[in-house]
C-alpha cells in the first residue's frame, strides 16, 4: 500500500514498510522535523492509514458493538478515538471514529487496515456495509502549536479555534472535504479528510507554511505523550491493561467485544504492566531483559531516541509492583529510570489559539 501523495513528496524523501503500507519515514532530518512538531508546525501524510466506512440502518449497533468507546451519541459533527479489541480482550487496533449521518468512517492506525477491514467483516452479524474508501480517500494532518495559524491561513481561521474532536463537512478550493480537529502528537492537532487529487493539492499548499515530517518523528511524538503506537506495543494477543490503554475503553458501557475479558483482567489485577523509561544515549533493543537489583524483571518493548529529552526513551513491560515512576533499573548493561507520562510537555499547552 502506497500513500497517494507519493508523487508530491519533496525529493530525497526516505521510505519504509509498516506493515503493510508503504510510508515516508523522513523528508529531511529527524532533527528539524522534530522542532517542527513540537516547536511550530508539521504537515504529515497520514495515508499508511486505510480508511473504512461503515454504513447502514444498523451501523449504529455494529459500531456500538465493536468499539471499545461508547459511540451511541457519536454524531456526524464529532469524532473519538477507541480501541477495537477480540473476546479474548486483545487489542486488535486503535481507530479514529468519524461520525457520519448513516455510521462511521474509521481511520485505521498505520499499516493495520486489512487487518481491521477483515476483523469488523468477521464481526458483521448485522449486515453492515464494510467500505474500504481508501482507493478514493486520504489523510493530510497538520500537528504542532502553531498549527492553528496554518489552518487559518489555508482553509478557515474558525475551523481552526474549533472544539477538540470537533468535525466539519466543508469545501477547500471547490471540493469537498471533511475537516476535524483531532490528533496523536499532544500539540494542536488537525485532519482532512479528501480525495486523493484534492489531497495532493492541500499538501503542496501546506507546505508552503509547514515541515513536511515523516512516520519517525510521528511516533516519536506520540510515545512523548504516551500514545499508544499499537504496532509496536500490542502484538497479537495483547491486553488492554498490560499496554495500560484503559483510558480507550469504555468500561461502563453495557456490552462490547472482549467487555467480559477486560473486566476480568481489571479484577484480576495480575499480569505485566507497561512503564515508560529514560536512559542514556545508547538505545535498547526491543526484547532486552530489565533488571532490578540484577533481577529479572521485565523486557524492553519499544525504544528510539527523543531529540526532546536527548536521551533514550522507551517502554519497558515489567512486573505490575515495578510499574512506577521514579525506579533506577538497567536495560541490559544500561541504566535507566522509570518516567510518568508525558515524558515532553507538548508547547501547545502553554499557548493559546488567537
Amino acid at each position: 500500500m502506497e500513500s497517494a501523495l507519493t508523487p508530491v513528496h519533496p525529493e530525497g524523501t526516505v521510505y519504509g514498510q509498516v506493515l503493510e503500507a508503504s510510508v515516508p519515514l523522513r523528508y529531511s532530518t529527524t532533527e528539524a522535523e522534530y522542532e517542527a512538531i513540537r516547536g511550530r508546525a508539521a504537515v504529515l501524510d497520514l495515508g499508511g492509514s486505510r480508511l473504512v466506512q461503515v454504513r447502514g440502518s444498523s451501523a449504529g449497533e455494529f459500531l456500538q458493538r465493536v468499539l471499545a468507546r461508547d459511540v451511541e451519541y457519536l454524531t456526524s459533527e464529532r469524532s473519538t478515538t477507541s480501541l477495537i479489541l477480540d473476546d479474548a480482550g486483545a487489542i486488535v487496533d486503535q481507530v479514529v471514529v468519524w461520525g457520519r449521518e448513516d455510521g462511521a468512517i474509521l481511520e485505521s492506525s498505520c499499516g493495520a487496515g486489512t487487518r481491521l477491514i477483515e476483523y469488523l467483516r468477521s464481526q458483521n452479524q448485522d449486515e453492515v456495509e464494510i467500505l474500504d474508501r481508501s482507493d478514493e480517500l486520504t489523510v493530510v494532518a497538520v500537528e504542532g502549536p502553531y498549527s492553528w495559524g496554518v489552518i487559518g491561513r489555508l482553509i478557515d481561521s474558525e475551523l481552526a479555534a474549533l472544539p477538540l474532536d470537533s468535525v466539519v463537512d466543508t469545501q477547500w478550493d471547490g471540493a469537498d472535504i471533511l475537516f476535524g480537529r483531532t490528533g496523536s502528537s499532544g500539540e494542536y492537532g488537525y485532519k482532512v479528510i479528501a480525495a486523493h487529487e484534492t489531497a495532493r493539492k492541500l499538501w503542496t499548499a501546506a507546505c508552503e507554511h509547514a515541515v513536511p515530517a515523516g512516520q519517525d518523528v510521528l511516533e516519536l511524538a506520540m510515545l512523548e505523550v504516551r500514545q499508544p503506537v499499537v504496532r509496536h506495543e500490542a502484538p497479537e494477543g495483547t491486553g488492554v491493561l498490560e499496554v495500560g490503554a484503559g483510558w480507550l475503553v469504555d468500561i461502563t458501557k453495557e456490552s462490547f467485544v472482549g467487555r467480559d475479558a477486560v473486566l476480568a483482567a481489571f479484577e484480576e489485577q495480575s499480569g505485566p504492566r507497561t512503564v515508560g523509561f529514560r536512559g542514556g544515549e545508547a538505545v535498547p533493543e526491543p526484547g532486552t531483559r530489565i533488571l532490578a537489583a540484577g533481577q529479572d524483571v521485565g523486557v524492553v518493548v519499544h525504544a528510539v531516541y527523543s531529540v526532546g529529552l536527548g536521551a533514550a526513551l522507551g517502554l519497558a513491560r515489567v512486573d505490575a509492583d515495578l510499574a512506577a515512576a521514579g525506579l533506577e533499573l538497567t536495560a541490559g548493561d544500561a541504566e535507566i529510570e522509570t518516567l510518568t507520562s508525558p515524558y515532553v510537555s507538548p508547547k501547545s499547552w502553554s499557548i493559546p489559539i488567537v
